[in-house]
């Protein structure tokens, strides 16, 4: 970046001028900068603002202290733009990023001085009094949701000791505190109805998410906390700290005598589950390696800790769970489906793999619906994963679902070229053979308007060409209602 532009020497001389400036312009011309380069998402321009206004430790926000954009702008130099058409503030080039971020002691406890300004932001008069209600309006105080997601990522990084204080404030009142429901907004995977209704978050479930080791100390060490008790969605502060990979807590949490590790959520699922969903490996190993935590357990769905951590192509969980007395590779949940059939759906070809070397795994098992692995790789056009599977003993290739439906089916259907072929190649698969509504591989082809799939099927000799479905409806006539013209022109010419 340097060399050659000479763009390093324009930054450094442009931040000199900018520290040289008079009174508020050189404090609040690198507090800008401060805030662009390090903030966890793009600012708005009225947040950054709010920002800046901050006085650290401070119960009452001053608005007489926003300072306006255009001041910021010249006070920076030139170094910041306003982007219109996203409405946020950023650095006038990405390597004026790359410059700061080479250049880490250009700003001094960068993050520990975010962290005090959300913490106080949060911790005024004026955001206490806000009533968590569910849709609120935040026109006066835009700063508030960065400050309820971001603070404790910020903490983390840097905890200084009046950011420690600010946040044991905020604790205090954190389960009627506006912020929390922004926090839980934040982690779209859990149901927000439920938070309105139940037991919101405590200080003790935030400090296990941010995964700050020290506040967690410090509440551990008051025991005003119930370590065991679940949020409205059944998360307790371990299992938090579990599905954030937060290791240090995790381990600080077991070693409290009234622990529970094993206690489940509301959808009965265990933080060596959530643990395993989100492939964190040595919080598993750290759990497992606890005691009295079931490896298997399967939550209301009947997942267990190996199907989630297969279905998301998590290879190291799987061999530390695949390791473990008591787990079964084939375990099947609710809807017949095995930790293969989900890795097969995703495409984890390195899991299916995994899971093949187990010997009591049943490579074809069909799930409630009728479908195999094989199916679902072959629906979603995961190829590697096919190729893996019809080179195990057992796999049909041609196998129907409860609905009649083939491997060469979904795979045509879908338009995956390349599994069709594949699956012609297959002896045992029938090129021509009607699902239970009369309709071949040919069909689908037809109506999804899949060219090169119909022009591989019309080159086999078994294939008939205008073969009716229980309707009456031929391939061309499926072409032809969706006009797919040149579909339509190759069954007209055969």
């Amino acid at each position: 970046m340097e060399a050659g532009l000479g763009l390093g020497d324009a930054y450094g001389g442009t931040i000199e001028r900018i520290k040289a400036q008079s009174g508020d312009k050189s404090r609040l011309g690198m507090a800008a900068l401060m805030w662009i380069s390090h903030a966890e998402r793009p600012l708005r321009a009225d947040e950054l603002r709010h920002a800046l206004a901050i006085k650290p430790g401070s119960k009452d926000f001053n608005g007489g202290n926003i300072p306006s954009m255009s001041t910021l702008v010249s006070y920076c130099q030139g170094l910041i733009t306003v982007d219109k058409e996203a409405s946020t503030v950023r650095l006038i080039h990405f390597t004026l990023q790359e410059y700061l971020s080479a250049r880490p002691d250009t700003f001094s406890r960068p993050h520990s001085l975010m962290a005090e300004a959300c913490l106080t932001y949060l911790n005024s008069r004026r955001v206490e009094a806000i009533s968590p209600a569910p849709s609120l309006d935040i026109r006066g105080i835009p700063f508030l949701e960065y400050c309820s997601v971001y603070w404790g990522v910020h903490a983390k990084k840097e905890l200084s000791d009046h950011a420690r204080s600010l946040a044991l404030e905020l604790f205090q009142g954190y389960g009627s505190h506006v912020s929390t429901g922004f926090l839980w907004d934040q982690m779209g995977h859990l149901d927000l109805k439920d938070f309105r209704t139940g037991f919101r978050l405590s200080g003790l479930h935030c400090a296990s998410l941010f995964g700050i080791v020290e506040l967690l100390t410090a509440l551990v060490e008051m025991k005003c906390y119930d370590i065991n008790r679940g949020d409205s969605g059944g998360y307790t502060p371990l299992a938090w700290a579990a599905h954030c990979g937060h290791e240090g807590v995790v381990k600080i949490l077991l070693e409290c005598e009234e622990i529970k590790p094993d206690q489940p959520d509301k959808y009965r699922r265990t933080p060596v589950s959530h643990a395993a969903r989100r492939g964190h490996e040595g919080v598993v190993k750290t759990l497992l390696n606890y005691g009295k935590v079931d490896p298997h357990k399967p939550d209301t769905y009947g997942r267990t800790p190996l199907l989630f951590a297969a279905w998301n192509g998590h290879e190291g969980v799987v061999k530390i769970l695949l390791g473990w007395k008591g787990v079964n590779p084939d375990q099947p949940d609710n809807d017949g489906r095995t930790p293969l059939s989900y890795a097969a759906q995703s495409g984890h070809a390195e899991v299916v793999k995994i899971l093949l070397e187990q010997e009591e795994l049943n490579p074809d098992k069909q799930d409630n619906y009728g479908k195999t692995p094989l199916s679902y790789s072959t629906r979603e056009g995961h190829e590697r994963v096919v190729k893996i599977l019809l080179g195990q003993e057992g796999v049909s290739p041609d196998r129907p679902s409860n609905y009649g439906k083939t491997p060469l089916v979904y795979a045509a259907w879908s338009g995956h070229e390349g599994l069709v072929k594949i699956l012609l190649a297959q002896k045992d698969v029938g090129p021509d053979r009607p699902d239970d509504g009369g309709r071949t591989p040919l069909s689908y082809a037809a109506w999804k308007g899949h060219e090169g799939v119909v022009k591989l099927l019309l080159g086999r000799e078994e294939v008939h060409r205008h073969k009716p479905d229980n309707d009456g409806i031929t391939p061309l006539m499926h072409a032809t209602e969706r006009s797919h013209k040149s579909v339509i022109a190759l069954l007209q010419t055969h």
